[in-house]
């Protein structure tokens, strides 16, 4: 078992069969070795499935036989498993019946005569399962079919469905390696998996592997210069082949003189070069119409298994292919192919990218002979390449970024030469007129990072083509994790002219150097450079170059200074018309005097928002400085879950007052205790949001008092504030007042019960201004709420909106909401959701209406289960002409028998 398990990379075959290929440990999967089986948090229990998770030739089955080989060697497992099974899933998904037991004595024929020994302790068992994807089995989903017995002879799909579902031997140890894109199918049969996810090579990884294949430090450098200034290229790198596969193209070149930027304009452009030097080896004599055959056969073959997730083919398949015999042996030869482990006659592209290559080129090759020259792509097919998540969830992602690689007209023209072909551009006018439909469905999910879009319009490399499909594009959010996102972000967004929302969220540390040397951190070298800082400044220039973006929302991020410099020098560009600032979730240290000087510079930008961050001393008084300048038009400022010092606070309210052009305050959970109301005696502003910020009953009296001279604010928030009936009493004392502006109250969750009622009853029926009241999740009850109603019965108030969710009434208020809703001709917008009302109340409701003529439209909304911003809850509700909107959750039964809207 040892000597079977040693041999991690064979010298007979693809790459290894090459004399300047070598294999190199990837040091984080070494690592990985001891610890695959422990539990993942302290007594935990130990996984009893755990899956090897990564790209295509990331190194899962070098993993997966490691693990064999230490538990061989007596090194790592020992004392967990007395026995250990490797298996290719092949050999178990076979179409012929067979037992465990005879699978496992078929391998290992001495363990024929343990088989009792081994079944006996499922718990000490370990039992790994490799090539998943080559199993050309669909697995069985009927649980009746599986089986718990080992000697029972099943079906192939039945045998390994039992096995990895724990039916078969629930105590045993499952190893199982997969792709990413094989999840979905795998999951539904799993229990309780834990995942160890390879990621190949790392950064220092690929550079030390380059610097070991090119001995010469000059050639290194120039080839390292190259490949990380091509961030999807370098990418592809951390799979060691693919890697390997890289240097072998540029030594090429390098040899020759060729500048590599010409020679290699795009990612895909190495693959035409290196899979072209294989293509022509074998089929160099035949014919020419031989050899655009066997070309198309192949490219045929690779896209219909990408398109129906199929990695392993049979005579049947070639037969439809049109590749005979000769052509398979050929393909073979030339490690195109591979013959899949345990079986003569199925075959697997030699690495997944070939497949992914070839089934691009499919698209783009000319056809003569077909009424259209060209294989026409459909727009479903298009946007299954380039809409979706980036390679770990979309098996597609890789090829569609190949296609549009080879449209590339530098790549075109190479790829013609190499392959020998006539290549149509036909699906290129297809691409245009699909592309831009992905925005349709809104900004990607914060999962997905940046669009694929992207990707693969970096990769096509062609200005005029990227601004047409993007310029439409007005709302983008991007997740920049990684190099490639920032150099594909910055590539695409300067195409987007009509940009108007951009939200950004950034994880990757944009100043870090990244050098040539193993170790970057300690590098000096001249042939340094810190590429993602330039491609952050390109990125940037977006905001000064677009006229029509409005909003910025940098969101979850840690920015060092220098990169705040840049973004601050972009925002008090002239250029930069930005309207809507907004941090949600970032560093303190971003908030400085840079970034607050825009305020000061920018006479367009007319909201600020910071929620979710800590906001120094320092920054606040950057802030206050910026607010009292005279050119700072800032209109709106939002402050919302900012850790601020009560000093700090007012001091804001202090510098505010100086400010004659903001006419919104918000601050939300903010400690303002017993000085909320030096914000409300601020004479300049319309709307004021003071919600959870620790107000109580001795913070209303100062209150009242602001709210009495304030003669411009008509939208006050108060909501989740503790002021109680004795502090709403006093409130409803300043609305009282003849001269008092406000149109819309909030006092949401704010502890009030039915004895501030009569008061809140009495202002309604005094004050003609206001016209949305929101009293929502108070223990109002049906006495307080019956005082409202009659209220809003008999006077000639105004009001339009009133919110009265979850305010804990029932049925025994109806009769008097149905009578003020008979009388009330202002009312538009009634919220009766999560009271409970019942059946009674309903038919109540409807008895009214039937009995006296209505004369307005009465629309019945279901409550949408989501929170609203409170910006939205500062605005209240939109009135729709002369309806009236009811908003409740009654339920399907109570709709059914109470038909009282017909």
């Amino acid at each position: 078992m040892i000597d079977e398990y040693s041999m991690i990379r064979s010298k007979t075959t693809w790459p290894g069969n090459h004399m300047d290929f070598f294999y190199q440990d990837i040091e984080r999967h070494e690592r990985f070795l001891p610890c695959i089986f422990l539990p993942k948090r302290p007594q935990g229990r130990q996984p009893k499935t755990v899956v090897l998770q990564g790209v295509s030739g990331v190194g899962k089955s070098s993993l997966a036989g490691k693990v064999m080989l230490e538990w061989a060697k007596n090194k790592f497992y020992s004392h967990k498993f007395w026995y250990a099974f490797y298996f290719h899933c092949r050999e178990v998904a076979q179409v012929d019946e067979q037992s465990l037991s005879e699978l496992i004595a078929h391998k290992w024929p001495r363990a024929q005569a343990l088989m009792s020994k081994i079944m006996s302790k499922p718990d000490q068992l370990l039992l790994l399962f490799d090539g998943f994807e080559e199993v050309t089995l669909t697995l069985t989903d009927r649980p009746t079919d599986l089986s718990e017995d080992w000697s029972q002879k099943l079906p192939g799909s039945v045998l390994l469905t039992s096995l990895l579902s724990k039916i078969m031997l629930p105590e045993a140890t499952l190893l199982i390696t997969l792709r990413f894109t094989s999840w979905r199918k795998l999951k539904p049969f799993l229990k309780h998996p834990s995942f160890i996810t390879l990621t190949g090579f790392s950064m220092v990884e690929k550079v030390k592997y380059f610097r070991t294949y090119f001995r010469n430090k000059r050639e290194a450098d120039e080839a390292l210069s190259f490949v990380m200034g091509n961030t999807i290229l370098f990418s592809m790198c951390q799979v060691p082949v693919i890697c390997w596969m890289v240097c072998s193209c540029l030594r090429q070149q390098m040899e020759k003189g060729v500048d590599l930027v010409q020679a290699y304009p795009n990612a895909t452009a190495v693959f035409v070069q290196y899979l072209s030097s294989l293509f022509p080896t074998k089929a160099g004599s035949l014919p020419s119409n031989t050899h655009q055959e066997q070309l198309r056969g192949l490219c045929y073959l690779a896209a219909e298994g990408m398109w129906n997730m199929r990695w392993v083919f049979d005579m049947k398949d070639f037969e439809q292919a049109k590749l005979d015999e000769t052509a398979v042996a050929t393909f073979l030869h030339v490690n195109i192919f591979r013959r899949v482990a345990g079986d003569k006659d199925y075959y697997a592209f030699a690495d997944l990218s070939f497949q992914e290559f070839f089934a691009a080129l499919l698209y783009v090759l000319c056809f003569p002979q077909r009424l259209r020259n060209f294989w026409v792509l459909d727009r479903v097919q298009i946007i299954c390449l380039i809409a979706y998540p980036g390679r770990k969830k979309n098996h597609l992602a890789q090829m569609g970024l190949f296609l549009f690689g080879l449209l590339n007209e530098k790549c075109s023209l190479a790829a013609e030469k190499s392959f020998r072909c006539k290549l149509s551009l036909g699906n290129k006018k297809k691409l245009l007129k699909v592309a831009a439909l992905p925005y349709e469905c809104g900004p990607p999910t914060l999962h997905h990072g940046i669009p694929q879009l992207f990707y693969c319009l970096h990769e096509i490399q062609e200005e005029a083509f990227v601004s047409q499909i993007l310029s439409d594009c007005q709302k983008a959010a991007l997740i920049i994790s990684r190099n490639k996102d920032m150099q594909a972000s910055a590539f695409c967004l300067k195409h987007c002219r009509h940009l108007r929302n951009l939200e950004l969220t950034i994880t990757l540390t944009i100043t870090q150097l990244y050098a040539l040397n193993p170790d970057p951190l300690q590098s000096t070298e001249p042939g340094s450079s810190n590429q993602c800082f330039l491609w952050w400044q390109d990125f940037c220039s977006v905001v000064r170059t677009h006229e029509n973006l409005e909003v910025l929302a940098v969101t979850n991020t840690v920015m060092e200074a220098d990169s705040v410099k840049v973004l601050s020098a972009a925002l008090r560009h002239p250029g930069c018309k930005l309207q809507k600032l907004i941090f949600r979730r970032v560093n303190t240290s971003m908030l400085n005097e840079d970034l607050l000087q825009v305020l000061m510079e920018n006479w367009y930008l007319r909201c600020l928002e910071i929620q979710g961050t800590e906001v120094r001393c320092e920054a606040m008084e950057f802030l206050c400085t910026a607010l009292k300048y005279p050119q700072c038009y800032l209109q709106c400022l939002r402050l919302e879950d900012c850790a601020v010092t009560p000093k700090s606070w007012v001091e804001l309210a202090r510098d505010l007052g100086s400010n004659r052009h903001l006419k919104t305050l918000m601050l939300r959970s903010s400690c303002l205790e017993t000085f909320g109301a030096y914000y409300l005696s601020l004479a300049q502003l319309e709307r004021l949001l003071l919600e959870n910020c620790g107000l109580t009953v001795l913070s209303c009296k100062s209150l009242m008092s602001s709210l009495m001279s304030n003669k411009m604010l008509t939208h006050l928030s108060l909501a989740e504030n503790a002021l109680k009936d004795e502090g709403a009493k006093q409130l409803c004392s300043a609305l009282q007042h003849p001269m008092c502006p406000l149109q819309r109250l909030v006092l949401r969750n704010c502890a009030l019960t039915s004895d501030c009622c009569q008061d809140m009853a009495s202002a309604l029926g005094k004050n003609k201004n206001l016209r949305s009241l929101d009293l929502g999740f108070n223990s109002l009850k049906d006495d307080g709420v019956t005082l409202l109603f009659e209220a809003l019965k008999k006077s000639e108030s105004g009001l339009q909106i009133l919110e009265l969710e979850r305010c804990l009434f029932t049925s025994l208020c109806c009769q008097a909401m149905a009578s003020m809703l008979l009388h009330n001709q202002s009312l538009r917008y009634l919220d009766v959701s999560k009271n409970d009302i019942g059946l009674r109340g309903i038919l109540l409701l409807r008895e009214a209406f039937q009995q006296h003529k209505w004369k307005k439209k009465v629309v019945l909304e279901t409550k949408q289960n989501y929170a609203p911003d409170m910006v939205m809850r500062l605005e209240g509700p939109a009135v729709k002409n002369e309806s009236l909107r009811i908003i409740q959750d009654w339920s399907a039964d109570c709709w059914d028998e109470a038909r009282w809207m017909e």
